[in-house]
């Protein structure tokens, strides 16, 4: 059954206010802060819902996905969650990067704003973009794997976390464009963008 518009527009106040609530998190808590995790999946699927930054990135590569339609919308979701599997690995074994903390917040300043701006680049540089950001997100999991109690069934349930955060940008964008709400997928992308910049501001005063 066809929703009604009145319905539809619910829907979307629901999503923003939703994901502006993600970004006003009174605890701001860091997913990856700490070690000594316990537990195997119910950890893994829960871990990327305690921490606003990597919930903001995982939301945000659904919505790119959504504004740069097919083949992107179907291949950005999967790209993310394979680079962060590679990135963990190297997490894992300790291999040098970039300041992790730093290079997740700017993947929510970036993803932010190539929505915010609705960039379309090529589809190989949408790739590259997910892709690199994709291995910081995995790398910070990663260096904390080690000390989970069952790090295959955290790894899991952490991979399918994101794939569903994923779906959940992918409703976002294509619930709100169906609406001619390009300026509202591009607002959120402002409010993802700002958000993000106050990581990264953490990040280097950490």
């Amino acid at each position: 059954m066809l929703m009604t518009p009145l319905r539809t527009k619910n829907l979307s106040r629901l999503a923003v206010q939703g994901l502006v609530g993600l970004c006003l998190w009174p605890t701001l808590a860091w997913a990856h802060d700490g070690t000594g995790l316990v537990g195997g999946f119910v950890s893994g699927f829960l871990h990327p819902l305690n921490g606003p930054d990597h919930m903001l990135a995982m939301v945000a590569v659904g919505l790119w996905g959504a504004i740069l339609g097919r083949p992107l919308v179907a291949v950005l979701p999967v790209v993310f969650p394979i680079m962060m599997a590679i990135g963990g690995v190297m997490g894992i074994l300790g291999v040098p990067i970039p300041p992790v903390e730093l290079g997740i917040g700017l993947s929510v300043v970036v993803l932010g704003a190539v929505i915010a701006f609705a960039v379309k680049p090529a589809i190989w540089v949408a790739i590259v973009i997910v892709a690199v950001f994709g291995i910081f997100h995995g790398y910070a999991h990663g260096q904390e794997l080690p000390s989970a109690a069952d790090p295959v069934g955290y790894s899991v349930g952490f991979v399918l976390s994101t794939g569903l955060l994923h779906l959940i940008g992918i409703g976002i964008g294509y619930l709100a464009l169906r609406r001619g709400g390009m300026r509202l997928v591009q607002g959120l992308g402002v409010v993802i963008a700002v958000s993000g910049l106050w990581f990264v501001s953490q990040a280097l005063l950490g």
